[in-house]
């Protein structure tokens, strides 16, 4: 016999209550394995292709450790920094490009030399705190980002961990199955189903359309000899997985540094402006609709809530697993409202006074005219 519902319930929301106690508590600490069950989680169906052409998942996840070994010392020796460079430039440079835009407004708008006004006073204040701390804001990030990404989980705690949950990867989800109620045990497998189903479009397709923009906006920026081109690529590609909020950011962001850098050659700034119009073409018609498809079922405002609320609350630890639990409770609530909706709460007596089916109400009219 089935639990009843309020037991239900209960023991579901001590499951809950725990693991965001131990989100908590733990924080920092749980980081690295929060990252390597991400990246395992990716790289599973490489592996069970890898698998399906003869390799042993052994000799899959050593090839694809390896493979992953050599492409981040290769974006370590070349990309990081070439980025890490030109992000210290450009917070050197905010000054200037601020002063910069300071005159065109001066020059256009002669209201702003009124030094009584509010928005001089706001320019003023404005070009003063990028002065007195964008340097020190570069310096607390990068402080912040090597505590949170020391050395050792770098190069030794994720790769490790990803390796042994990669390679123990389906084990584990078939130990996990022999563990759930056996008179739930449909529901949460067709549950868990549409769940991985749309991480799997959302994180592993919206992860390569990154990924694939990212490289283009970079490469295209710099080519069209835009300063600081690579950091504004990697920002679009980025926050490209955050709907329309990639290439906002990442277009306002260089078509701005285009404008001081090419004032006069409008060219160039159409050439900038056309690399982010193209990028969005091929995202929407090309890449979106192959890699992520059109149903993934996270809502943009959805998302961006999630993100907000759990990085608030749980710090970068919760901005991780933002947009997993994101998904599964959209899955869970899609689920529940169609329960709603098949139950007596929602239906209440229509059932009863519903007409019945054509080709019962057929048979029964032909056995009134044969009696």
């Amino acid at each position: 016999m089935a639990l009843p519902v309020r037991d239900q319930m209960k023991y579901w929301g001590f499951a809950a209550a725990g693991f965001f106690a131990l989100l908590w508590l733990l924080g920092d600490v749980i980081l690295p394995f929060v990252l390597g069950m991400a990246v395992a989680y990716m790289l599973d169906p490489v592996a069970d292709r890898l698998e399906s052409w003869g390799f042993s998942r052994v000799a899959a996840t050593l090839t694809i450790t390896l493979s992953a070994v050599i492409l981040f010392v290769l974006a370590a020796l070349v990309v990081l920094p070439t980025l890490v460079r030109q992000a210290t430039d450009l917070v050197n440079t905010a000054p200037d490009l601020f002063n910069n835009l300071q005159t065109f407004l001066t020059a256009k708008f002669p209201v702003l030399l009124d030094e009584n006004s509010q928005l001089h006073q706001t320019l003023l204040q404005i070009g003063e705190a990028i002065r007195s701390k964008g340097g020190a804001l570069l310096s607390s990030v990068l402080s912040s980002a090597m505590s949170v990404f020391n050395i050792a989980v770098l190069l030794v705690l994720v790769p490790v961990i990803t390796f042994y949950l990669l390679l123990d990867w389906d084990r584990m989800v078939a130990e996990v199955d022999k563990l759930l109620p056996r008179d739930y045990a449909p529901v949460i497998r067709s549950l868990a189903s549409d769940i991985d189903r749309t991480l799997a479009s959302f994180i592993r397709g919206q992860g390569t359309v990154c990924l694939i923009l990212g490289t283009f906006y970079a490469a295209s920026l710099m080519l069209v000899g835009l300063k600081f081109g690579l950091v504004a690529g990697a920002i679009a590609g980025i926050l490209t997985f955050i709907p329309y909020v990639g290439v906002a950011v990442g277009g306002v962001l260089a078509i701005g540094l285009a404008l001081f850098q090419f004032w006069g050659e409008w060219y160039w700034i159409a050439a900038v402006v056309g690399i982010f119009v193209f990028g969005q073409f091929v995202e929407g018609n090309i890449l979106t609709p192959n890699l992520v498809g059109s149903s993934v079922g996270l809502h943009p405002v959805w998302l961006i809530f999630a993100l907000s609320a759990f990085g608030t609350v749980f710090g970068f630890v919760g901005m991780l697993v933002a947009v997993p639990l994101a998904a599964a409770l959209g899955v869970v609530a899609r689920f529940a409202a169609n329960q709603y909706r098949e139950g007596r709460l929602y239906r209440g007596l229509s059932d009863a006074a519903a007409p019945m089916p054509e080709d019962q109400s057929e048979l029964d009219g032909t056995r009134g005219g044969e009696s």
